[in-house]
């Protein structure tokens, strides 16, 4: 089912996209002559960071960063000065995009003390995401437990997906990429495909219960020949997932490859199109990866980005420092260097908004402050906050 009433085409220039197909229908933003928004400074935190990918914080302040190459870094409240956490991934493997990416504090982490994340196992030719937990107790983190992993094995560093979303009945959301880009291959076919296929873990989000097993009210648990965990499918790498609080509604923003990036809104169930329709272009040649925009059965995003902006890590604004941002959407670009505020009207996009940082933009979230903290993807990446400016 078709549930688009609006497309934002974000183009830099006829030169600078090439052929890169543009969105039908209204677009209200044709270029990158956005507005800017207003009464906020940007100010670094902490520097350093190699390559960081997710933030949390505990009850007490303490904050727990995790680096892709498999680092999990401790702050105590007020400090600049990292304590490493003594912590072993099973089989782990850092591998171009993958390594450790999400940390998630299980909701009720003050009586349990569970800690979830996100990893790549396996070697640069074999590999897979997985979903592990251990329990945060006396400065280390207990033996990781995997309790969810992708069926699917594939080569190379490439769509690990990998975000964590906390729903209010304690089940959780997980991103799942689509395995990578042509020439990456799976059962004699470009792994992309499997995000269609209902029997493979790939190019999803799945639910989970706390333990890793599949709820048995998902979408998909009673078909046969389906993965019992899928929430939805057609996705080729959701690296941004946030529930709005009021409505409940479940938002993603999702990588396109050559143009195509995407913002849905998840419901359960539905098909998102990947690959059979999008605005992407191959990296490999000058066409279109899909024949078709638009997809009967599927649902279409609310803003197409052309070309890419990397979406990346995304919440909802809920803070008191930010009046006029509150119940509205930030979400992290790493091409562009910037959070987008983007401003919601029910189930339909108003504006957007642009928050220059001048680094990659990793991560975005709002802290237990109510101001908003950026982690930047560099070899010197940074934690940043965004504060009202000084009048």
């Amino acid at each position: 089912m078709s549930k688009s009433d609006l497309w934002v085409a974000l183009a830099l220039a006829a030169a600078a996209t090439g052929a890169a197909a543009q969105p039908t229908g209204p677009v209200p933003w044709t270029t990158r002559d956005l507005p800017e928004a207003k009464g906020f400074e940007v100010e670094d935190v902490l520097t350093g960071l190699d390559h960081p990918w997710a933030i949390a914080w505990l009850p007490d302040g303490e904050r727990l960063i995790t680096e892709r190459k498999g680092t999990l870094l401790s702050f105590a409240p007020g400090s600049t000065e990292p304590r490493e956490v003594e912590v072993k991934f099973p089989d782990f493997h850092a591998n171009g995009q993958g390594g450790l990416m999400d940390i998630s504090l299980h909701p009720d982490f003050a009586e349990n003390r569970w800690v979830y994340f996100t990893f790549e196992q396996g070697a640069t030719q074999r590999n897979h995401t997985v979903v592990g937990r251990g329990r945060y107790e006396n400065g280390a983190i207990e033996d990781i437990d995997v309790i969810f992993e992708v069926d699917q094995w594939k080569a190379g560093g490439q769509h690990f997906g990998s975000r964590i979303l906390w729903l209010p009945d304690g089940t959780f959301l997980v991103s799942i990429g689509d395995g990578g880009n042509p020439p990456v291959r799976y059962e004699g076919d470009w792994i992309r495909k499997q995000a269609q296929n209902k029997g493979a873990d790939l190019g999803k989000v799945h639910r989970l219960n706390a333990d890793g097993s599949a709820p048995n009210d998902n979408p998909f648990a009673d078909e046969y020949g389906s993965e019992n965990s899928i929430y939805t499918y057609g996705h080729r790498n959701i690296q941004g997932l946030a529930r709005d609080p009021e409505s409940g509604r479940i938002w993603a923003n999702e990588h396109g490859a050559r143009g195509g990036d995407e913002l849905n809104l998840l419901e359960a169930g539905d098909n998102y199109g990947w690959p059979t329709a999008s605005y992407s272009r191959e990296y490999t040649a000058d066409k279109a990866v899909a024949d078709k925009t638009t997809l009967s059965g599927a649902v279409d995003p609310k803003i197409v980005w052309t070309p890419s902006k990397a979406p990346s890590g995304m919440c909802f604004y809920t803070g008191d420092a930010f009046p006029e941002w509150k119940g509205d959407l930030l979400s992290g670009s790493l091409v562009f260097r910037e959070v987008q505020r983007i401003v919601l009207d029910g189930d339909s996009v108003d504006r957007v908004e642009l928050i220059p940082v001048g680094q990659r933009v990793r991560d975005v979230r709002q802290g237990p402050d109510g101001l908003v903290y950026v982690l930047t993807d560099e070899d010197n990446g940074k934690l940043m906050r965004i504060k009202p400016a000084k009048k």
